[in-house]
This record gives C-alpha cells, structure tokens and sequence, in this order.
C-alpha cells in the first residue's frame, strides 16, 4: 500500500527521539526504582483553584462545540495579557489551540511549502525538526555556542541564511540550555530578520521561568511586530500540560488567513479547560513563581554536585527547568552516556542526539524531581564518570 509522503518526511521524528524516556518508564513499570529525569513534566500539581474552575465549568455544560479562534473569555485574556506588552492587541491578534506544539505546527503550515528552510539554534526542542519537515521545509541549524552561554548569535544566523530561507524559528528561555535572550540580542537577530524579510516565530513557553534578567520577546519590539507570531501554553507556566490549552500571538492578517487552517484541523478548544485557562491568565496565581524559586535552587545544586568531577562540565541555565551537561571528558558522546546511566545506574536522561548535532557532547536533565532525588541522581553520574576514568 502507498502511504503519504508526509509519513516518510517524518519517520523517526516522533517517540523515536524519547526512546531512552520509553526505556526508563519500562523498567519502571517492572518495579526498578528509575530516578526520571528526561520529560519536562512539572513535579508541582495545577493551583487548586484552576482545577476547581476547570470541574465547575463541566459541571456547568461547557462541554459543548467552541468556536475556531478561542473561546471569548480566553481571548480577551490574551488581548489583555499581549496588550501590556505591545499597544494596538486586538482579538484579531490571537488563535487558540490545544497546547505549544499544536499552535507550532498549524503556524507553520501557514508559512512555510515544500522547499523553504527553517532556521532555528542548534541544539534545538526535540519536535523541531519534525514540525518543519511536516510541511516539506528544513530545518537549518544555526549554531548555538557553549562560549556564547547557548546563545543565538545574529553573525551566525545570517551566516546560516540562503534563498530558501522563510522563518527564524526562536526559543527563549530555550530548551534544552536555558539560556534567555536579552533584549539587544532580540534587535540584532531582528535586524537580520528584516534586511532578509523573514518571519520571526518564537516559542515563548518558558516567559515565567527565567531567574536573572527581565524576559524579551521580538513580540515587544515594534520594528519586528509585521514579522513575529509566538506560542506559548499553561502547560509549564501553570504546572498544566496535560490540559493541552495553548495559544499564538502576532499579525491580525496572518491569523485571518491561518484561521482557515486551524479549523479544518482543530475547530477550537475545549470550553471547559478554556475557563481554567483565562482565570489562570487573569488571577494571581502564585505556581510559576514557585516553579521559578525550585528550578534555580536545583540548577544550583546540580552544577555543584556535578562539577565535582573533571570529566563532567554543566552548564548553568538562566531560566526553565532543565539544566544540560557535557560529558565529552568521559569520552562518551551524550547518547552512550545517557544509555550507560540507565543501564548502570537507573538514571534516566535525554540524550544530546534528541536535540541535533550541537547537542551530541550533552546530556539534558529535567529539574522537575525534589533536591534529595536530583542529588542522588548527581551521585550516580559522579559514579558513572568516575568508572569510565578507569
């Protein structure tokens, strides 16, 4: 039988790359006490008072059809929330959608055919490339420097730029290194943007979990407004992702052409968990300042704990929660390092290869287990490192 030519583009672009978490959760399941750091699945539960809004709402009918833009209360929400960042936010401006990845995928099939090229830092989220190859674009990868802290240099994106080239594809703070644009790094790759007219999207799902300085987005910058659209959700900022509630932000025009898009994909939200979503966009809840404090406290810790070996050099992230480390001074690539951990001492990470070739001397770890799991889990890596120096 003949299957569709989007089914090769994506082959091994799915689980595939979660074939060391899939592992640990087997050997989990067969009563082998696996210290899980790969997905990142927030330890802290939803606000009580998000899942009470969410309960009551279904209780209430709102189980019925929602409509294909987003469900009125949430967008005025957004309106509201994207409106203190940049004037002029009107509900044209906004499209929900069912989590992160969906808003992604359904934005870059509004900007992207067969044959353009999508440039995004290398390494990159792991369901990047998939979300490009989906519409017959490639991903291009810019390379993103440990010298640099991970961060995107503008030199080396247009380095990186070729006639096919259609969209930046941004993520800060950024998964896997954590590292958080700053403002003027945003205006320098925003000017190569402009000079070469392309889209800016950036995936902006970490926006509360950054530890130093201020978040930046070339949303906020009204010389890049035409050019960018970003995606975020409830999911990390609100400890909610099987909830799946997320949205896109950016030009009026592109979302009424998109919207035709999204509808024949999704056709809206669910009403229920969309009156959880605009209480949490509206009230004061405290979860991601939580998040916030636990992730930079146990980024802390792990730097201390693993840096006491030579052969392992973490690196310090400055929001999100994960931190990743370079194991290239056990002589191991990150991927046999990630398998040698679970097979020796049951301690499930993401290995470099599930986030492209500038990731192979890493390994990312979540921080999303309490300090005494992640300390023991340190513990077990120094062991490892220390054996392989043998």
């Amino acid at each position: 039988m003949k299957y569709a030519a989007i089914t090769k583009r994506l082959a091994g672009l799915g689980s595939g790359k979660w074939a060391l978490h899939i592992e640990g959760r087997r050997k989990a399941a067969e009563g082998i006490p696996v210290i899980e750091l790969t997905i990142g699945e927030p330890d802290l539960p939803p606000d009580p008072a998000l899942l009470a809004e969410c309960a009551r709402a279904m209780h209430a009918g709102r189980t019925r059809y929602s409509n294909g833009r987003g469900e009125p209360s949430v967008v005025e929400a957004l309106v509201e929330k994207y409106a203190k960042r940049r004037q002029g936010i009107t509900a044209r401006n906004i499209l929900c959608f069912p989590g992160t990845q969906s808003a992604l995928f359904v934005v870059m099939m509004g900007l992207l055919d067969a044959g353009d090229e999508v440039l995004a830092g290398d390494p990159a989220y792991a369901t990047y490339e998939g979300v490009a190859a989906a519409t017959g674009a490639r991903l291009m990868p810019v390379p993103l420097r440990a010298e640099n802290g991970f961060h995107m240099q503008a030199a080396d994106l247009e380095a990186a730029i070729t006639p096919n080239s259609r969209v930046v594809l941004l993520n800060t703070p950024h998964n896997p290194t954590g590292a958080v644009l700053s403002a003027a790094e945003i205006a320098d790759i925003g000017e190569v943007c402009r000079r070469h007219d392309l889209w800016i999207v950036c995936d902006e799902v970490y926006e509360e979990l950054t530890f130093g300085d201020r978040f930046a987005s070339p949303f906020d910058n009204s010389d890049l407004a035409d050019r960018t659209i970003v995606v975020s959700s409830i999911s990390k900022s609100h400890a909610a992702p099987g909830f799946r509630s997320g949205w896109a932000a950016g030009p009026a025009d592109f979302f009424d052409h998109l919207l035709p898009v999204s509808e024949t994909m999704l056709f809206g939200v669910q009403p229920f968990i969309a009156d959880m979503t605009a209480m949490a966009l509206t009230q004061p809840i405290e979860t991601s300042r939580i998040m916030r404090g636990n992730y930079q406290s146990r980024a802390d810790l792990m730097v201390d704990r693993l840096s006491a070996h030579p052969a392992l050099r973490p690196h310090r992230p400055e929001g999100g929660m994960f931190i990743v480390l370079d194991v290239s001074g056990t002589g191991l690539s990150g991927d046999d390092f990630a398998t040698r951990l679970l097979e020796e001492e049951n301690v499930s990470v993401m290995p470099g290869s599930s986030f492209g070739e500038g990731a192979h001397d890493l390994v990312r770890i979540s921080l999303t287990v309490p300090e005494i799991r992640l300390e023991e889990a340190a513990r077990r890596m120094v062991c490892l490192a220390k054996r392989l120096a043998l």
